[in-house]
């Protein structure tokens, strides 16, 4: 197995539905600081709802842009874990990521195309030969992303694969008219906030408002463009509009 010195300074970012009530974040950075400790840990989030592939879509989406060149991000939402479902590394840009191939990278995928793609299917850059059935992140995940980061070569962790053969999870596109733009609710985030698919470009300049459910909700700049308590369309800060309730945790602690 071809290793750098554990004295490499790559920054390995994570994102995962593990939570922080149990072990399961803190034993997969341990496995990652016994291929390198000296490696920058970023964590995206832990915190996407369990099992929910569009939300670790979203985030991942969301936090790509800020991800330093170079950064080798280590993403694991996995229903399918311990099934037949590939484990792959894909080179997009100047950034790696190592994930499930199950649509986790979708959201990426539709605004950067993939250079190269492997999956990982040696085990010599795993935690063990035998992983459980149930762990991935912490037996094949992290361990290849911390081989990824510590400088091993792509190509050395697995197969090739074609990049086209990587799983794209699709939403619903956009539909638009003239006058109307039709989209979905992509994610919701821990305020509340319903992110649509709808990109900030498409009302830049516009005098606009969003229709939810036959009501019309008014656009706005800020959260306290209206009064508390009642609903508004804005620009979210990851670039799409979302639908918000003005101060909404204000809202609540007074009542209304």
């Amino acid at each position: 197995m071809e290793t750098r010195p554990a004295t490499t300074r790559g920054i390995l970012a994570l994102l995962s539905d593990f939570g922080l009530q149990d072990v399961y974040v803190g034993v997969m950075k341990a496995a990652i600081a016994q291929i390198n400790p000296q490696l920058t840990i970023i964590d995206i989030t832990h915190q996407i709802p369990p099992q929910n592939i569009a939300a670790g879509r979203f985030c991942l989406l969301s936090a790509y842009a800020y991800l330093p060149p170079k950064t080798v991000c280590v993403a694991v939402v996995d229903p399918g874990v311990g099934t037949d479902r590939r484990g792959v590394a894909v080179e997009i840009e100047d950034r790696c990521f190592v994930a499930p191939d199950n649509g986790l990278l979708s959201g990426i995928l539709q605004h950067s195309e993939a250079i190269a793609a492997v999956q990982l299917d040696r085990p010599d850059y795993w935690r063990t030969a035998s992983p459980s059935a149930t762990f991935h992140g912490r037996d094949i995940f992290a361990p290849v992303g911390a081989h990824l980061a510590n400088g091993v070569p792509l190509e050395k962790v697995g197969t090739a694969i074609d990049p086209r053969s990587l799983i794209r999870w699709q939403i619903p596109p956009l539909k638009s008219t003239p006058t109307e733009i039709c989209g979905c609710i992509q994610y919701i985030d821990r305020f509340g906030n319903l992110v649509s698919n709808i990109p900030a470009a498409s009302v830049a300049g516009k005098s606009w408002a969003l229709k939810w459910q036959e009501k019309k909700i008014p656009s706005g700049h800020t959260y306290s463009d209206r009064a508390v308590g009642e609903l508004i369309a804005l620009i979210g800060s990851h670039g799409w509009v979302e639908i918000a309730v003005s101060q909404e945790l204000t809202a609540k602690s007074s009542g209304l």
